[in-house]
C-alpha cells in the first residue's frame, strides 16, 4: 500500500477517534458500535505504521552516528532488523479482511452416516462448541432441534453470539467448523466392543447485522406447531414454534426458542435472510474466477474435514495436516489449537495469493 493509502487509514483512525469522544455518537448505540469495530480493526494498523516509522528515524539517526561513532553499529543492526519485520506485520494487518469477521454465526449440525451413534456425536459436537463458547464468553442459544432417541440430536440448528465490539466476532473464528466430522470410537450400541466410524454434517454462516437479501413473502410457506423439549414433551399449550419454508430454493428453518409466535417467526426470518445470503455469495464465488475459494474453509458439508479418533484420543484436521493427542481436552472446550492452526494457514495462503502477481491480460489458458 502506499504512503497515501496509508495516510489515509491514519486519517480515518484520528477522526474515528474523535467521534466516538463525542456523547452524541453514543446516543446511537448501533452507530456507536460501529464505528468502535471499525476502530478496533484500524487501531493496530496505526500503531504499527507509527511504530515502524519511528524505527526508520532512528535507523536513519544511528546511521548517521555511526559514521563517527562505531559504537553505534550494534543499535544500526538491531533496527535494521526490526524494518523488515515491522513491513512483514504491516503487510498481514492490511491483507483484505472478510467482511463478516465480526459476524454473529447460525450453526447447524445434522448426524449423518452412523444411525443413533451419529446422533450421539452430533449432541458431542454441540456440547464441545457450547464448552468453547463458554470459556471465550459467547452466548449459545438452541433454536431448534429433532432428538434422537437415545438423546442424541439427527439435527441442530443453534445462534452463537458473540459479546465484544471488537474487529474479530464469532465468525472470524469458526468460520472454518462447515464440513463433515467424523467419529471413530466403540458405540454405545456396540455389544461386541468394536470401533465404527461415523460421521455428522456442521454447516455454519455469518449473521450478518444487515442482510441483503430481500425475500418475497409469496415465496414462503409458514407453518406453526407446538414446542417441545427433550424426549418430544411438550413445552408450550401454543403452537408458538414457527417454520418457514423458502420454496424455490427448499431452505427450511425453524425456530421454537422464543415464548411467542411472532418473536419465532421474527427470529426465523433473520436466519432464513442470512442463509439465503451466505447461499448467494458462495453460488456467486463459484462462478467468478478470479474469487479466492480458501483451502481451510468451507460450508459444504460433503468435504471431510476432521476426525476425533477416541482409541488414541486423537484429533486430526485434514486441510492443514493438523494432528494432536488432546481430544478429551478439545471435547471440553479445548479449541484453540485446531483453530489457531487454520487462522494460521488461511492467513499464509492470503499473503502468498497477494505476492503472486497476476497473469498478464492473454496468457490464462
Amino acid at each position: 500500500m502506499d504512503r497515501d493509502s496509508l495516510q489515509g487509514l491514519l486519517a480515518e483512525h484520528a477522526e474515528l477517534e474523535s467521534q466516538l469522544g463525542d456523547p452524541d455518537v453514543h446516543a446511537d448505540a448501533e452507530r456507536a458500535r460501529k464505528l468502535g469495530r471499525r476502530y478496533s480493526e484500524l487501531t493496530p494498523i496505526v500503531k504499527t505504521i507509527n511504530e515502524l516509522d519511528s524505527v526508520r528515524e532512528d535507523l536513519a539517526a544511528a546511521r548517521e552516528l555511526a559514521r563517527e561513532d562505531p559504537s553505534f553499529a550494534e543499535e544500526v543492526e538491531q533496527l535494521d532488523a526490526r524494518v523488515p519485520q515491522l513491513e512483514s506485520r504491516l503487510t498481514e494487518l492490511l491483507l483484505p479482511r472478510d467482511p463478516y469477521d465480526a459476524s454473529d454465526v447460525v450453526m447447524e449440525i445434522k448426524s449423518g452416516a452412523g444411525g443413533e451413534e451419529s446422533a450421539l456425536f452430533a449432541a458431542d459436537l454441540l456440547q464441545m462448541y457450547q464448552r468453547y463458547a463458554e470459556h471465550v464468553g459467547w452466548k449459545v442459544v438452541v433454536l431448534d432441534s429433532t432428538e434422537s432417541d437415545l438423546g442424541g440430536y439427527k439435527d441442530v440448528t443453534v445462534s452463537i453470539k458473540g459479546g465484544g465490539d471488537g474487529p474479530d466476532g464469532v465468525w472470524a473464528r469458526l468460520k472454518y467448523e462447515g464440513g463433515v466430522h467424523r467419529v471413530q470410537r466403540v458405540p454405545t450400541t456396540e455389544s461386541q466392543g468394536r470401533i465404527h466410524t461415523s460421521a455428522a454434517g456442521v454447516l455454519i454462516y455469518p449473521e450478518p447485522e444487515e442482510v441483503e437479501v430481500e425475500v418475497d413473502p409469496n415465496d414462503l410457506r409458514i407453518d406453526t406447531f407446538r414446542s417441545s423439549g427433550p424426549g418430544g414433551q411438550s413445552v408450550n399449550t401454543t403452537d408458538s414454534a414457527v417454520r418457514i419454508t423458502h420454496l424455490p430454493t427448499g431452505v427450511v428453518v425453524s425456530c421454537q426458542n422464543e415464548k411467542s409466535q411472532l418473536q419465532n417467526k421474527s427470529r426465523a426470518m433473520q436466519v432464513l435472510q442470512a442463509r439465503l445470503q451466505a447461499m448467494a455469495e458462495e453460488e456467486e464465488a463459484a462462478k467468478t474466477s478470479d474469487t479466492r475459494r480458501s483451502q481451510v474453509r468451507t460450508v459444504d458439508r460433503s468435504e471431510r474435514v476432521r476426525t476425533y479418533n477416541f482409541p488414541e484420543n486423537r484429533i486430526s484436521d485434514h486441510r492443514v495436516n493438523y494432528k494432536a493427542y488432546n481430544l478429551d481436552q478439545v471435547l471440553a472446550g479445548d479449541l484453540n489449537g485446531v483453530l489457531n492452526a487454520l487462522q494460521e494457514a488461511d492467513r499464509a495462503e492470503r499473503i502468498a495469493q497477494q505476492n503472486t502477481p497476476n497473469p498478464a491480460p492473454g496468457n490464462a489458458e
